[in-house]
């Protein structure tokens, strides 16, 4: 549950260095339960997700990347809160790497909610090295 813990702690990073309290752990977890039985997604669905194969471009799973961000915090309406993400993963990866991976992601925008979420997962996975 590695990426999506991150997610529930930010949006998409390797979270191997990360160190994540068993609280966050559980929350992640929970979300992510709630995210893939609300979506209608299968658990390899967003396993794969989780492990940064972005091959399934089926619209549950694009819109259980933004429940799930939306649970965490990091997302609203379809639009990103930098300042909930900085928060919440700058203490865990540093807040300079935090702001350099939201200067390439943050303004990404899809066709709806679902699909920018599904970009801006994208995006923070795809950079995960810097956090």
């Amino acid at each position: 549950m590695k990426l999506l813990i991150v997610l529930s702690a930010l949006v998409a990073v390797s979270v191997a260095d990360l160190q994540l309290s068993e609280e966050q752990k559980a929350t992640a977890h929970a979300n992510g339960a709630l995210c893939i039985q609300q979506e209608g997604i299968t658990k390899d669905q967003a396993q794969a997700l989780r492990a940064g194969n972005f091959e399934d471009s089926d619209p549950k799973v694009k819109c259980f990347a933004n429940c799930f961000l939306e649970k965490a915090g990091f997302l609203a309406n379809g639009q990103i809160k930098p300042d909930i993400v900085l928060a919440k993963l700058g203490p865990l990866a540093g807040e300079d790497n935090v702001k350099a991976v939201q200067a390439k992601c943050d303004s990404l925008k899809g066709a709806d909610n679902c699909d920018t979420a599904y970009q801006l997962f994208q995006c923070y996975h795809k950079q995960h090295a810097q956090i």
